[in-house]
C-alpha cells in the first residue's frame, strides 16, 4: 500500500474518533424530561406552601413553577393596607394564583375610615331625650285629632304642641291622593317618627270606608269572625287590615276590641267584641293583633278593665262596674293578661269607673290605684297605657278639661288621645311638674317608652307606603270572604 492511502485512512480514523467524543460530550450537559423555569422543578406532584403574616402592613410573595403538572398557590391578606408581588413563570402546564388585596389600589398608604358606628335604639332614645326641653318631651304623649284639610291652623298646632302622633278620622279620609298628602304633611312637621293612628276594627268603625274614588275592602264585625273560631282566618284578616292600613302609612290602631260582651244591655261593645266568652275572645283577638303587628301596625288592646259587661255608653256618661276583682279575673281581666303575656305594647284605659278595685267612683283613665298599682303592678303590664278619647262624656261631664290630662298623667297614663285643647294640656301639664304634682322623671320614663316604641316598631317602615292596588284587592276579599 502506498504511502498516500495510509496516510488518508489515518486521517478518516481521527476523524472519527472525534465526532465519537464530541457526541458523548455533548450528551453530559443534557438531562432528559426537565424545564428550568426560574429555578423550581416541577414533575408529576406538586407542592403548595403557603406563608401567611397578619400585621398592619401585608406582603405576599407568591412564585410559581410548572411543567407536566399544575401548581396553585393562593395567598390572601385582609389587612388595613395590603401589598401584593406576583411572579409566575410557566411552561407546558398551566399555573394559577389568586390574591385578594382590600383596596382597589394593590400598593397604597392610606388608611381608609371606618363607617361611622350606627346608634342602638336605646342610644337614640337617650340623645331624643336629652335634646328635648319639656314642653316637646310632654308633646310626645298627646295624640292630636283635625277632621278638616289640612290648612294653616293645623300646621300651628303641630309646630307648636309637637304630638307625639295624629289620630285619623272618616273625616280625613276623603280621595286616595288627597289622604296620602294629608298624611305626609302631618309627618313632615316632625323629627322623630309619629304615631299615624286610626279606629279601624271593622263593622261599624272601620274609618278606611271614608273614601270617596276608591274603596276599602269592608271587614266585618269582630263578633261574626270571632263565630268562626279559626285563629288562622284572625290573623289573615289582621294581615289585611294592616296592609290596607300601610297604604297611607298609618303605624298604630285603636284595636282589636277585647272585652266580652256579657251584657245583652250593652250598647257601646256590642257586635264589636269577639265573643261571650274568655276563651274566644282572647285566641281570636290575640291572632288578629299578630296579624296586625307582624304586618307594621302596633295593635292597641281595649277597652281595660273591660266594658262588655256595662249599660251605658262611656261617649255619653261614667259606666260603673259593680263586678268584685275575683269576678273580673275570672272573665273580664283574661283576654288583657293575655295579651300581657303576649307582649302587649299597648293597652287603652277605658272611662269606666270600678269601685271594687279603686275604692270609689274615679274614672279607671284618671285612677292611679287602677292604672299604676293595679295594671302596671299587680298584673305587671310594662309597655304604654294610653287613654281613651279624653273629650268622651264620662270625663267631661265630672272634670273640667284643664283639669283632665293632669289627672290623668298623674294615674300613670303614657299618653293622652284627643284631649279638647292640646296646647292647653301642655300648659297645664307643664304647670304640675313646675309646682311639684307630676315629677318630670315620671315625664321622661313615658317619653322614654314612646320613643322606644317608635324606633324599634315605627321607624324602619316609616316613610314606605304600600301601592294603591292592595286597597279592596281579590286576595283580600278572598280572605275576608271565609267569615
Amino acid at each position: 500500500m502506498s504511502s498516500m492511502k495510509r496516510a488518508g485512512i489515518l486521517i478518516i480514523i481521527l476523524l472519527l474518533l472525534f465526532g465519537c467524543v464530541m457526541v458523548k460530550k455533548d450528551s453530559k450537559n443534557k438531562t432528559p424530561e426537565s424545564s428550568n423555569s426560574g429555578g423550581e422543578l416541577s414533575n408529576t406532584t406538586s407542592n403548595s406552601d403557603t406563608n401567611s403574616d397578619s400585621n398592619t402592613m401585608s406582603n405576599s410573595n407568591t412564585s410559581s413553577n410548572s411543567n407536566t403538572a399544575s401548581n396553585s398557590n393562593t395567598s390572601s391578606n385582609s389587612n388595613t393596607t395590603s401589598n401584593s408581588n406576583t411572579s409566575s413563570n410557566s411552561n407546558t402546564a398551566s399555573n394559577s394564583n389568586s390574591h385578594s388585596n382590600t383596596n382597589t389600589n394593590s400598593n397604597s398608604n392610606v388608611t381608609p375610615k371606618p363607617p361611622e358606628q350606627e346608634l342602638t335604639v336605646d342610644e337614640k332614645v337617650e340623645k331624643a331625650l336629652s335634646e328635648m326641653t319639656l314642653k316637646e318631651k310632654i308633646g310626645q304623649m298627646i295624640i292630636i285629632e283635625y277632621r278638616k284639610p289640612y290648612d294653616s291652623k293645623l300646621e300651628k298646632t303641630l309646630k307648636t304642641v309637637k304630638p307625639g302622633g295624629f289620630i285619623l278620622f272618616k273625616e280625613n279620609f276623603t280621595t286616595y291622593s288627597a289622604t296620602l298628602n294629608f298624611v305626609k304633611k302631618v309627618k313632615a312637621t316632625s323629627d322623630i317618627p309619629m304615631f299615624i293612628s286610626v279606629d279601624q276594627e271593622g263593622g261599624g268603625v272601620q274609618r278606611l270606608q271614608g273614601l270617596t274614588d276608591k274603596k276599602a275592602i269592608y271587614i266585618p264585625y269582630m263578633q261574626e269572625l270571632g263565630s268562626t273560631k279559626d285563629t288562622k282566618l284572625a290573623k289573615e284578616v289582621g294581615r289585611v287590615m294592616a296592609e290596607e292600613m300601610r297604604v297611607f302609612g298609618i303605624n298604630m290602631d285603636f284595636a282589636p276590641v277585647i272585652d266580652i260582651y256579657s251584657n245583652p244591655k250593652n250598647t257601646v261593645i256590642g257586635k264589636r267584641a269577639f265573643g261571650t266568652d274568655a276563651k274566644t275572645v282572647s285566641d281570636m283577638a290575640l291572632s288578629l293583633a299578630d296579624g296586625l303587628e307582624e304586618n307594621g301596625i302596633i295593635p292597641v288592646y281595649k277597652h281595660f278593665p273591660g266594658h262588655g259587661n256595662t249599660a251605658v255608653d262611656s261617649h255619653v256618661s261614667l259606666p260603673i262596674v259593680d263586678k268584685s276583682k275575683e269576678e273580673l279575673y275570672d272573665l273580664d281581666l283574661i283576654p288583657f293578661q293575655k295579651a300581657i303575656e303576649n307582649h302587649a305594647s299597648v293597652i287603652m284605659i277605658g272611662h269606666l269607673a270600678v269601685p271594687s278595685i279603686t275604692g270609689d267612683n274615679t274614672p279607671a283613665s284618671l285612677s292611679k290605684k287602677l292604672i299604676t298599682d293595679f295594671l302596671k303592678g299587680e298584673m305587671k303590664f310594662n309597655g304604654l297605657v294610653v287613654t281613651d278619647a279624653l273629650n268622651m262624656g264620662a270625663l267631661t261631664k265630672y272634670y273640667s278639661k284643664s283639669e283632665i290630662p293632669v289627672k290623668a298623667i298623674q294615674a300613670g297614663v303614657d299618653i293622652l288621645l284627643m284631649p279638647a285643647s292640646p296646647e292647653d294640656a301642655v300648659s297645664e301639664i307643664v304647670k304640675a311638674v313646675q309646682s311639684g304634682k307630676i315629677k318630670e322623671s315620671q315625664i321622661d320614663a313615658s317619653v322614654r317608652k314612646i320613643l322606644k316604641l317608635k324606633y324599634e316598631k315605627i321607624e324602619p317602615t316609616y316613610n314606605k307606603y304600600l301601592s294603591s292596588s292592595y286597597l279592596n284587592s281579590k286576595e283580600h276579599q278572598s280572605i275576608v270572604n271565609q267569615i
